[in-house]
């Protein structure tokens, strides 16, 4: 027993002994000694993970960290004045809308189609004060079939603008026009392709077509002779103002 007591005290003096050659070695190298390092931090970060390290060599120690916002995606859809303005009709967006000088006509107004010699329906144009031409059936007011015509090709348009007279007074009268809505094949006029979008006016016995279609139509009216007459818009005499007595 005796001799067991004192191996371990031989053990232990010796293993003192080695740990101070250890720490003196370490200092002449510049190092620490493992068991006199400073204890390593785990500290927890906003989103829930851990990051190991001394907290003095750290640049944000003691600061807390703010929690990451999402940035704001960009918006591309409509907007303020933008969305008020769009037009749309039967869940479609129309290319056009009607200007603040659109009428309804008093002439009843007419489109006599042709293809070839053929004389097809009458079409009636004297009821609203605007047409929409196109291939698409769900929106078009005068729809068109051929292929070569766009779903919004053009648009028939009744306006109220002044005019001079004969004996020189002025007025205003509704008179059609036709206008093309960038169409992929274009607008035709007598023959002449229209520019697009810039109102042209239409006179009676004109002769309209749409792309490539052969299909002519003439526009007359009921009362040929009573032409300037019947849309002339009288104005109603403004009051003169009393004299000062």
């Amino acid at each position: 027993m005796r001799l067991r007591l004192m191996a371990m005290v031989h053990l232990h003096h010796r293993y003192e002994c080695f740990s101070g050659q250890q720490e003196e070695e370490a200092q002449r190298n510049g190092k620490v000694p493992r068991d006199k390092r400073e204890p390593m931090v785990k500290e927890e970060l906003p989103d829930g993970d851990y990051e190991w390290g001394k907290q003095a060599e750290r640049p944000d120690a003691g600061k807390k960290i703010a929690p990451t916002t999402e940035k704001e995606k960009p918006n591309f859809g409509l907007s303020g004045k933008l969305a008020e303005e769009t037009n749309t009709y039967k869940g479609v967006v129309l290319k056009y809308s009607e200007p603040p000088e659109a009428r309804k006509p008093k002439k009843r107004w007419r489109l006599y189609p042709f293809k070839g010699e053929k004389c097809l329906p009458t079409l009636y144009v004297h009821r609203q004060s605007a047409y929409l031409i196109g291939r698409d059936r769900k929106i078009a007011d005068l729809p068109v079939d051929h292929p070569s015509c766009s779903k919004q090709h053009a648009v028939f348009q009744y306006r109220l603008l002044p005019y001079t007279r004969e004996d020189g007074t002025t007025g205003r009268r509704i008179r059609p026009y036709i206008i093309d809505l960038d169409s992929a094949n274009g607008t035709f006029l007598n023959n002449v392709k229209i520019e697009p979008r810039k109102y042209v006016e239409v006179l009676e016995r004109d002769v309209i077509k749409f792309g490539f279609s052969s299909r002519e139509y003439v526009l007359l009216h009921e009362h040929s002779k009573d032409d300037f007459a019947d849309d002339d818009v009288q104005e109603e005499p403004t009051a003169e103002p009393a004299a000062s007595q």
